[in-house]
């Protein structure tokens, strides 16, 4: 590899320095370190030749290197953390199953021995190659339907899925939704007011019965994970936070946090979520209990993120237009 330009280092979304990180958390004293190690890593298991290692992006436990080779740009994503080299493994196994049902996804390219993610110098580290596209623009309707069309096709593809019981589960998701709401009314929601909180409360007790089945969903589906070219989605990424909930969950979950990136965290406007959800039912239609869940369950998200205190990015008159809206 080409020694003349270190890599950028970056940290994601941390308020960190970089350099610190990589040494302390990475054990490299610097980004050539860390490039030469990646170029001999790849080299070496996946038979490939690095021109030029550009840029170096850290989140915790995590890191990702952009990569030159003659084949094109490349990323390599590896992990420092053991516990979750199991659950890194397993999504890697799942990308790959669905790139082979044709959703659009960053797949995993395989190792000379075939492996999706190798374990090697106490690093858990896989490789894709780069998709050239930008992060879902919310001010752009046609990105915001094609989403919602988007999570519709990949929440059949995963339900469909054959090996979601070995995913290691990140949460437990087996209550009642009745009770999941309520309990976290009585536990997380004292700093918001009254009122919201009657509403949701009312809400969920006329709701329908919970009869809503449980399956695999991607779970962070939102700005920051969905790749866009034109109108088009052309990648979702980062499958790290998969499990086992309801789909109208995650449904109402992408709703709310659909702007979200890694240093922008503010809601968007009810007009975009309107636009998400028509994309979504144009493939997947809902029955009328469905959508008597849906609007409790996007309003529960929409508090979910109110904080406590100052509230800069507006979170909370964003939740109680959301209250106004529905009338309770």
């Amino acid at each position: 590899m080409t020694e003349a330009h270190a890599p950028v280092l970056e940290m994601l979304w941390e308020a960190h320095d970089p350099h610190h990180a990589l040494d302390g958390r990475f054990g490299f004293s610097d980004g050539q370190a860390a490039g030469r190690w990646v170029a001999e890593t790849l080299g070496e298991h996946w038979g490939v030749r690095i021109g030029s290692c550009e840029r170096i992006v850290m989140s915790a436990g995590n890191a990702l290197a952009w990569v030159g080779t003659p084949a094109g740009r490349l990323l390599a994503k590896w992990s420092v953390v053991p516990e979750r080299f199991s659950r890194l493994a397993q999504v890697a196994r799942l990308t790959s199953w669905l790139d082979s049902q044709a959703l659009p996804v960053s797949a995993p390219i395989p190792a000379r021995d075939g492996r999706l993610q190798v374990e090697v110098d106490g690093v858990s580290i896989g490789l894709q190659r780069v998709i050239e596209g930008n992060l879902l623009d919310t001010a752009d309707p046609g990105q915001v339907r094609a989403a919602g069309a988007t999570l519709a096709r990949l929440q059949d593809a995963l339900a469909a899925y054959p090996d979601a019981e070995r995913i290691p589960a990140l949460a437990v998701a087996s209550k009642p939704l009745v009770e999941r709401v309520n309990g976290w009314l009585d536990s997380h929601a004292e700093h918001l007011p009254p009122a919201a909180r009657d509403a949701l409360r009312r809400l969920v007790a006329d709701a329908p019965p919970d009869r809503l089945p449980q399956q695999l969903v991607h779970y962070d589906f939102r700005s920051a994970n969905i790749l866009c070219s034109g109108g088009e989605v052309i990648a979702v990424i980062d499958f790290e936070e998969a499990r086992h909930d309801h789909r109208l969950v995650e449904l109402a979950r992408a709703a709310i946090l659909l702007g979200t990136r890694y240093h922008d965290w503010g809601p968007v406007p009810v007009e975009v979520h309107a636009q998400f959800l028509a994309g979504y039912r144009a493939v997947r239609p809902l029955a009328p209990a469905e959508a008597r869940w849906l609007d409790i369950l996007l309003l529960w998200q929409a508090m979910a993120m109110v904080p406590p205190g100052d509230d800069p990015t507006g979170w909370g008159p964003s939740a109680l237009h959301r209250v106004h809206r529905l009338g309770t």
